[in-house]
């Protein structure tokens, strides 16, 4: 498992293209293996599971200290690809694609398996925070989640946000997720963009073609930065940083939240005149 550790806004000003990338670039993309990174940003762990031809299972991390991977921790999991199963203490959960799953602290055994295998595999989004007690694992379907609809196609930012693990959604600790689908014709997310100084986010972009790219914009507002991001890449967004994008094609992007507060508008609005 990688470690990311944190970094100082004075020190990330004088970051050029591949420091930028080596820092805050999550590249876990598709593959037949679990693939996890640790960050010291309120310790979030992200990751990828793609089950291609066979089951997979969740293992445990030295980085972790425990004696399961969900000891001390909860876990969402989003699936973006074909119909998938999984597995958690012999319950079985089914994904459809933007389905969401939530498993609490103390879950031991975790599985995840593509039904169609290599046809049409499916891909699991994972992002797992540090939990103070046992919450119920809870599944939520696209369709139930808490859907808003913001932007409009004059600003190319009409897009759509569906809100699953939150304050009035599935219950969890600290942990905060949902996602967002650009509609066709827009490519601008979180704009004007925000910071929110009390918990860190990681951003996961999906439904991108193989040759078009987004322009994730971060940095802190008066002095930002950019990385170029493709199909199933993460960037981690610090508390000081913005986090918005612009893509080259329409897109949608995973994003979940950990820290102080589970509050979805706790956050600190920047004017587009006053970024730089």
């Amino acid at each position: 498992m990688k470690i990311l550790h944190a970094v100082h806004p004075d020190d990330f000003s004088k970051y050029g293209t591949a420091l930028i990338r080596e820092r805050f670039l999550l590249d876990i993309a598709q593959s037949d293996e679990p693939v996890f990174v640790y960050t010291h940003y309120d310790r979030m762990v992200a990751g990828a599971i793609s089950p291609i031809k066979k089951s997979l299972f969740l293992g445990n991390y030295d980085n972790l200290k425990s004696n399961y991977f969900l000891e001390r921790r909860e876990m969402g999991i989003i699936n973006v690809g074909g119909e998938g199963l999984v597995i958690a203490d012999d319950k079985e959960y089914v994904l459809q694609k933007l389905d969401c799953l939530y498993l609490g602290k103390g879950v031991r055994e975790v599985s995840f398996r593509s039904v169609a295998g290599a046809e049409q595999p499916a891909v699991f989004f994972i992002l797992s925070a540090p939990a103070h007690t046992a919450y119920p694992n809870a599944i939520m379907t696209n369709a139930a989640a808490s859907r808003v609809d913001l932007g409009t196609q004059q600003t190319a930012n009409r897009r759509t946000i569906y809100k699953y693990i939150h304050a009035d959604g599935i219950q969890s600790c600290q942990l905060v997720m949902g996602l967002t689908i650009l509609h066709e014709g827009s490519i601008w997310n979180t704009m004007p963009p925000h910071t929110h100084d009390r918990r860190m986010e990681v951003y996961f972009y999906f439904d991108l073609e193989p040759e078009h790219r987004v322009f994730h914009y971060m940095g802190q507002p008066d002095e930002t930065r950019h990385i170029l991001i493709g199909n199933h890449q993460a960037v981690v967004s610090p508390p000081w940083s913005i986090h918005a994008g612009s893509g080259t094609s329409n897109y949608s992007f995973i994003w979940g939240m950990a820290g102080e507060n589970m509050e979805f508008t706790d956050m600190d609005g920047v004017a587009i005149k006053d970024i730089r």
